[in-house]
């Protein structure tokens, strides 16, 4: 590779790099899409309002339009892709559950410094506390007549330490071995000569030589 393709390469790496990076406050994109009756919608984004805000817990109500050719005997499950990373969260179902519950959907995200290393949610039942506040969303949801239905998505981050420190103990321990390795190496290598000398020398040297010198 020529000196020109390796700065351009690596000028690419770090604005992909900095592009994956967020801010405290930074709207983190994110993406939908249905299945139901075996059929699935496209990709659709997800209005900033409804999306996570990187470091921010909070909850928020994400409506669903009804889908083409959707019925109430259908479930309804979603999926969604998260960040520029486009983390990709399985099919979560929400609509016909078989649960008298009303459901929310948890989205846990996994970041660190500027960067998110994870995504993960799972659909849990609404507790009854939220059903006081929340009384129109849960009478809209089970009203088959009644879309977009919205569903309360709550957001939690949680922090990860930069610091490895079983990580860092393996690296250093690898450095360590192979830097010791390498000195090994060049330390035979510089004083093969003078080994082979001092052998030489001893091995002339010896009172067995000399008693076959006489023999002979």
């Amino acid at each position: 590779m020529t000196k020109i393709g390796l700065v351009t390469t690596t000028l690419m790496l770090i604005i992909i790099g900095c592009g994956a990076s967020y801010r405290p406050g930074d709207v983190v994109p994110m993406s939908r899409m249905g299945q139901y009756h075996a059929m699935r919608t496209n990709w659709h984004d997800v209005l900033g309002h409804h999306c996570p805000i990187f470091g921010v817990n909070r909850e928020v109500f994400l409506p669903i339009p009804k889908p083409t050719g959707y019925t109430g005997a259908d479930a309804f499950k979603i999926s969604f892709q998260v960040g520029r990373e486009k983390f990709l969260i399985p099919w979560l179902l929400v609509i016909n559950r078989k649960s008298p519950e009303l459901p929310m959907i948890d989205i846990h995200l996994r970041y660190s410094g500027a960067d998110i290393h994870g995504v993960t949610a799972k659909v849990v039942n609404m507790p009854h506390h939220y059903m006081e506040t929340h009384e129109t969303v849960a009478k809209d949801f089970w009203d088959p007549e009644s879309w977009p239905k919205r569903i309360v998505v709550r957001y939690f981050w949680e922090e990860r330490s930069e610091i490895d420190v079983s990580g860092g103990f393996y690296v250093l321990f690898g450095a360590g071995f192979l830097l010791t390795l390498v000195m090994a190496i060049y330390i035979l290598q510089s004083s093969q000569e003078k080994f082979v000398r001092f052998v030489r020398e001893n091995v002339g040297e010896s009172p067995l030589h000399a008693e076959e010198a006489k023999v002979e």
